[in-house]
């Protein structure tokens, strides 16, 4: 299975729309939650619907959490997201086995359905699980940071918990010079990797949140969506409304 979490306060402002990236990310198989590390003075402004819309497009969920929530929040998406996938896949075959549309696990009568819970509780933990972690270092996340830290080490000290293969991958943007994205760390079982390259993160310029997307798609070896002409814009609303 697999998902990016993108770690932002909103506002991106270079590159192709972080909602058209994440729409792309979905549709190759891969969901988009986001964590909205948002002050109090900076609520309900453009960045918060921003949040909400980038998950939207990707499949995904959101939370809007104060630094201090951040670790477990990174962590509940990562199962909620895992369980979600694997009850659709399981609701898809029970369809095809009682050739009925409307059968779901809610609908099995419960001396079954208490078997079929079960057994997607073992698959949660035991199945294989990729997470690219996208993180927002622009300028407006300097006094976050600390807290977005040590949240992506709780997040893979929870992943190496799980009995299944868990691998992380970590990116942030911008990135150094003129690299719009810089990966960090890529899969990798090992903590003391991730733990290292998160202490050398720092805070600088823009805020391409769209690019970083669809460079942790390329994590899993997907490609990005093919540029749009002029005339692909004017037609097309996702990339008419949404390129900055």
């Amino acid at each position: 299975m697999k998902q990016i979490i993108v770690i932002t306060d909103g506002n991106s402002n270079e590159g192709i729309s972080p909602i058209a990236a994440a729409a792309h990310a979905r549709a190759s198989g891969v969901v988009v939650n986001v964590i909205g590390v948002v002050d109090r003075e900076e609520a309900g402004m453009r960045g918060e619907r921003e949040i909400e819309a980038i998950a939207k497009a990707g499949g995904g969920i959101h939370r809007i959490v104060s630094p201090t929530k951040l670790a477990y929040t990174m962590q509940m998406m990562t199962r909620h997201t895992v369980v979600a996938t694997i009850q659709q896949v399981v609701n898809e075959e029970l369809r095809s086995i009682f050739k009925d549309e409307t059968t779901t696990i809610a609908t099995l009568p419960p001396e079954k359905r208490a078997e079929v819970v079960r057994s997607v509780d073992e698959w949660t933990e035991s199945a294989p699980l990729r997470v690219a972690l996208a993180i927002d270092v622009s300028a407006s996340m300097k006094h976050k940071l600390d807290a977005v830290r040590e949240a992506a080490y709780d997040l893979m000290l929870s992943l190496q918990a799980r009995t299944g293969k868990s691998e992380l991958a970590v990116l942030h943007f911008p990135g150094n010079h003129a690299n719009a994205v810089e990966i960090d760390v890529r899969w990798t079982a090992e903590l003391a990797k991730v733990e290292n390259i998160l202490y050398k993160l720092n805070v600088k310029g823009t805020t391409p949140t769209g690019p970083a997307i669809l460079d942790a798609l390329a994590l899993f070896g997907l490609a990005a969506p093919p540029a749009p002409t002029s005339a692909r814009r004017d037609a097309d609303a996702v990339w008419g409304d949404y390129v900055v």
